[in-house]
């Protein structure tokens, strides 16, 4: 497309794309502002892209006039980073892109009001998406993806540009949920914990007057690290939250809270409708939650072999796993009801040798050992009321409420 435009048009183009850009920095218009740094999300600058590659001299238009060449440190590097993105160069793009924001960034400091707020977000964004388009890049040709790292470090200097008490503090959070994107995309969420101490300690941040997409964000991200962190009270309490206060429509939303919280609701005791998961298209879960009503312990095992790898990109295989001590419980609770309809007066008394033998016919081998060892736990962890009678091998149940309800708490703790 470049080939068939005239130095002259191409020329105009370019000056014309200049002189819009000092302009909006003269009149403080953020709206104008913003999508002239949108390298990578913005159509409107495909043309500008192909004039770029057929009009060498963009640098001399930069230095042409005083209104512009105050912003040369931003533009020129800018200018390049347009034009490889353009061409296919995404690594280039990132490093001419990070130069250009740190100049914005300079200025950014020094201005009073957060005018150009959601400029500073647009570069934001844009520097994860080139920096995770660059890694790509240099993988594919065998060298070590680095951008996105360089891109974490550059965020932390936005976050600390926003981390004074004036107006632009509100949007540290914005940045803070970037920043989580990029640490859980390169698996160093422990460098969250520095920012999420400086949103949710420091005086000078009020979490309510954040905006509320930037806070459901948040939540969710800060939700799902106490799900790593098996806080499953914390993380049932962030992501409702999140979830509460999300787009009902927005159906890729709320699937990815979901993902999440359905985990940390089974762990507390809390079965979804299979309605739910129909809805959401979380049918994954749906043999989890069979095994936890009907107490197959063989049910749990062939949903986890099932859907193995999705769980373990999920970050929640672990989770899921430990739910079997609830399977147990549920299995035991049936035989004790049976027995209750047999001899009412000697129900609360269980043979080990029936707990075996109820697992062997739902094709689960174990030894006397190992079914002592589940019973022990049983009534460490409180999911059984009562005691283990080893010389005869009797779970002996408490007569008043022998299966204590979770109401909540997770069994893990």
């Amino acid at each position: 497309m470049a080939a068939f435009l005239s130095l002259a048009e191409s020329q105009r183009r370019i000056a014309g794309y200049l002189n819009r850009f000092a302009d909006a920095i003269a009149r403080q218009d953020g709206a104008t502002l913003r999508p002239l740094l949108a390298v990578s999300s913005a159509a409107s600058l495909l043309p500008l892209a192909d004039a770029l590659s057929n009009f060498s001299d963009s640098s001399r238009l930069v230095s042409q006039s005083d209104h512009i060449a105050q912003f040369a440190e931003i533009l020129l590097p800018l200018l390049r980073s347009i034009q490889s993105h353009r061409l296919g160069r995404f690594a280039e793009a990132y490093s001419s892109y990070e130069k250009a924001a740190n100049s914005f960034l300079q200025e950014f400091r020094n201005w009073e009001t957060p005018w150009a707020m959601e400029t500073v977000q647009t570069i934001a964004l844009e520097i994860r998406l080139l920096a995770e388009k660059g890694d790509r890049e240099l993988a594919s040709s065998g060298k070590s993806p680095e951008k996105l790292k360089g891109a974490g470090s550059f965020l932390m200097k936005v976050f600390g540009a926003l981390a004074g008490k004036g107006p632009k503090r509100v949007g540290a959070l914005y940045i803070t949920c970037q920043l989580f994107k990029i640490y859980f995309k390169l698996g160093t969420v422990h460098l969250c914990r520095s920012v999420i101490r400086s949103i949710e300690t420091a005086r000078i941040f009020d979490f309510e007057e954040f905006p509320v997409k930037d806070k459901v964000t948040y939540m969710y991200y800060t939700g799902r690290l106490e799900v790593f962190n098996e806080n499953f009270l914390a993380a049932d309490q962030k992501l409702t939250y999140s979830l509460a206060r999300s787009d009902p429509l927005n159906m890729s939303n709320m699937r990815m809270i979901l993902k999440y919280l359905i985990p940390v609701k089974l762990s507390i005791g809390i079965l979804p409708k299979m309605s739910l998961l129909k809805k959401y298209n979380l049918m994954e879960y749906s043999g989890v939650i069979d095994a936890l009503k009907t107490g197959d312990v063989r049910l749990l095992r062939q949903a986890l072999q099932e859907h193995e790898e999705q769980f373990l990109r999920s970050g929640v295989y672990l989770v899921l796993e430990k739910l079997e001590l609830i399977v147990y419980q549920r299995l035991v609770k049936k035989i004790y009801m049976i027995q209750k309809q047999k001899d009412p007066d000697k129900a609360h008394q269980i043979k080990l040798d029936t707990i075996i033998k109820a697992l062997k016919w739902l094709g689960i081998e174990i030894d006397t050992d190992e079914g002592e060892c589940i019973v022990t736990m049983l009534i460490y962890k409180n999911l059984v009321k009562g005691y283990f009678a080893h010389k005869s091998k009797v779970c002996v149940l408490s007569k008043s409420d022998p299966f204590p309800k979770l109401c909540g708490k997770p069994v893990m703790t």
